[in-house]
């Protein structure tokens, strides 16, 4: 994923930690995190600025988690101010979307940053986070004979437009089934970044070229993006990938060069 690079730890979480690990890259301190909650009508608003990373994680779902539980209509989210996002806050948002749906309500996005962006445009989940609609206008007041007429012809119109319960409960149980199948893609984040990490330290490689060069060689190779990552974790514990993968890997990277070097 295309979020800037991060710090390394020895658990193997970060996708860094094999640069951070060499020495390519030092530890990056970021801002402390500041999370605000203030209530707004029947919503409450979180405000977040920092970084959202696996340390932060823990403290992002407590606070949601409360906010979601004192609010009637639902979380809207301000996170203009976040510098970074990994995937395991990712997972805390799209946590919140499946619990709101269970209770009724929506979270959505008021402000949301560059890092924040690039992570829920390239996992796909950006929808999922969209602000509710306007509310429908107030109810039609006649003033004539004509007027009486269309407001009943609107509130016909309405009616016929509403939907009945058992769509709503179609379109409800499709969202729960995209939310555990979002949630289920989440898991082979961990093992992409490291990858990405692995490709930073061995080849001294930005983040957004590290991403380039994976995306390269799975389609050179025709292989999942997750198992060529996965390929390349097990080749720094001494499982060396196919010829062919290490070829297009070699090859990724020199046109990545190649065209970094031209821009």
């Amino acid at each position: 994923m295309s979020e800037p690079a991060r710090g390394a730890n020895t658990g193997g979480e970060d996708a860094c930690v094999g640069a951070e690990a060499n020495g390519a890259r030092p530890v990056r301190r970021g801002p402390a995190l500041r999370i605000g909650v203030r209530p707004d009508g029947d919503r409450v608003v979180v405000a977040v600025r920092g970084e959202l990373d696996l340390d932060s994680a823990e403290q992002l779902a407590h606070t949601l988690r409360a906010a979601l539980g004192a609010a009637v209509g639902g979380v809207d989210l301000e996170l203009g101010g976040v510098e970074f996002c990994d995937c395991s806050a990712l997972n805390v948002l799209i946590g919140l979307h499946e619990q709101g749906l269970k209770q009724g309500k929506t979270v959505a996005l008021r402000t949301v940053g560059p890092a924040v962006e690039r992570l829920l445009t390239l996992t796909g989940t950006r929808m999922l986070f969209d602000a509710p609609g306007p509310h429908a206008s107030g109810p039609h007041v006649p003033g004539s004979a004509d007027g009486a007429r269309e407001g009943a012809a609107d509130r016909g119109d309405a009616q016929a437009a509403a939907p009945d319960d058992s769509a709503l409960d179609g379109t409800l149980e499709d969202l729960r089934i995209e939310v555990v199948q979002l949630r289920r893609a989440m898991q082979t984040r961990p093992v992409i970044d490291l990858a990405r990490g692995i490709l930073m330290a061995s080849f001294g490689l930005g983040v957004e070229e590290a991403w380039r060069v994976l995306v390269l060689a799975s389609q050179n190779t025709n292989t999942k993006l997750y198992h060529l990552a996965r390929d390349l974790v097990a080749a720094v514990l001494g499982e060396p990938p196919a010829d062919a993968v290490q070829e297009q890997v070699a090859a990724a990277v020199a046109r990545v060069r190649s065209e970094a070097a031209s821009a």
